[in-house]
């Protein structure tokens, strides 16, 4: 006898179809979360993005996340103008509107695969709201600045070339390649189709996959910015002798300047407090076959058995000056990290100062766009200064008038831009 439908055993619940698209969105979510509340470095949140099962979700989440954290002012204007009540700053129904922009004006997501994978995101939240402020600034047919705009604090920080910094960060940077052999920079470039700025230097357009180009595995090259090379170069060569003056590359790893040192003919120790970065170092040597005596060790309770010839200061810093691929900084960093990095800059360099060779120089740099840390943190040291000059830079890059560099993401513009760095140089000739 057949059953009545109300006396059937009920079936077995269907589960929902997943969205597609809609993990890398959850991971960018978690991502700006972990920037923005917790305040943690682009580099720590892109933990989120690694369960995802795909290279190209994973680029997805970082790139949704670094588009918002560049256009952030301005994403939060147009979201302002479309509300009749500011929505709270860290409202999550705020942080999908940014994520929904972002895709739309700079990712050029279509608006119904924009609405499609971000309501989801607010679950049991405002989802008509979204909808409905999205729905208005399309119709509206909104756009962004040419530039994005800096949050004020910031902009009276970076001071008169604040506008031109901003520019640099309308977009992710190029590729930058270090050679192990300057002397291959034409023929790396014809054979990669980059453009070179120095000798050993070669530029190539942004999403080329580093590990399949030609000459990685072969150890010929390391990534590194045009900016992050100068302070090396100004060290200018160990020998060609093979028989290398000693040269101290302090807080050294990930290692792309003791790459260089140990290139140019330095023997290099280098030094670095970080057991992870320094197998990273280790890493690139054995890609390389260049070599380096690695210490793990705190600089600030570490001695050497010996004094050096030179001495390669790439101080901790706050690393604004890499804000065009680490755009969280813009939002991170204020006044009590760089008063706290600034501290510790200057207790390296008096340390750093006492184990030159009479005669030796010393390079202190920072990736920084902070004068506390740069101009500020150089002004303390004892050691004379050894003015840069204009033929031991890149073309296109001055020193200052007290023989100085500073350099930042909007220099070199036509070329593709550089990261922030702050270097100066200075030579022991007490006897």
């Amino acid at each position: 006898m057949a059953q009545s439908p109300s006396a059937q055993t009920p079936s077995t619940p269907i589960a929902p179809t997943p969205i597609a698209g809609l993990p890398p969105r959850r991971a960018a979510l978690r991502m700006l979360d972990a920037v923005l509340r917790r305040g943690e470095t682009m580099e720590q949140a892109g933990g989120a993005a690694n369960g995802l099962a795909s290279f190209s979700d994973r680029a997805l989440a970082r790139a949704i996340a670094g588009e918002v954290l560049r256009w952030l002012t301005d994403l939060d204007a147009l979201i302002d103008g479309a509300t009749r009540e500011v929505l709270p700053t860290d409202a999550k129904v705020r942080m999908v509107l940014r994520m929904m922009l972002a895709q739309w004006l700079r990712l050029a997501t279509p608006p119904h695969a924009v609405v499609a994978t971000a309501l989801p995101l607010l679950d049991g939240g405002p989802k008509r709201l979204a909808h409905g402020v999205f729905a208005t600034l399309t119709r509206g047919e909104v756009k962004l600045p040419h530039d994005p705009t800096l949050p004020p604090e910031v902009a009276a920080r970076w001071g008169e070339r604040a506008q031109a910094i901003a520019a640099g960060l309308a977009t992710p940077p190029p590729l930058d390649l270090s050679l192990r052999d300057h002397a291959q920079t034409d023929a790396v470039a014809e054979q990669l189709g980059g453009i070179s700025l120095a000798p050993g230097h070669v530029r190539l357009p942004r999403g080329a996959g580093v590990e399949s180009l030609p000459g990685f595995d072969d150890g010929a090259w390391w990534v590194q910015d045009l900016a992050a090379t100068i302070p090396a170069r100004l060290l200018g060569a160990g020998s060609n002798e093979g028989d290398g003056r000693r040269v101290l590359d302090l807080c050294a790893a990930p290692g792309g300047k003791t790459l260089q040192l140990a290139s140019m003919g330095w023997q290099v120790t280098a030094l670095d407090n970080s057991s992870r970065r320094l197998e990273r170092l280790r890493q690139n040597l054995d890609r390389t076959g260049l070599s380096a005596a690695i210490v793990e060790a705190d600089a600030m309770g570490w001695h050497p058995d010996a004094p050096f010839d030179a001495i390669l200061l790439d101080a901790p810093c706050t690393a604004t000056g890499t804000c065009r691929r680490n755009p969280d900084v813009i939002h991170r960093i204020g006044p009590r990290q760089i008063e706290a990095a600034a501290t510790l800059q200057a207790q390296l360099l008096e340390r750093a100062g006492n184990w030159l060779a009479p005669g030796g120089t010393l390079v202190y740099a920072v990736c920084s766009l902070e004068r506390e840390e740069g101009e500020g943190v150089a002004a303390t040291c004892d050691l004379p200064p050894l003015p840069i000059s204009a033929d031991e830079l890149p073309a296109g890059l001055q020193p200052t008038a007290e023989g100085q560099v500073r350099t930042d993401p909007g220099m070199l513009a036509e070329a593709g831009g550089l990261d922030g760095f702050f270097i100066a140089r200075f030579r022991e000739t007490q006897a």
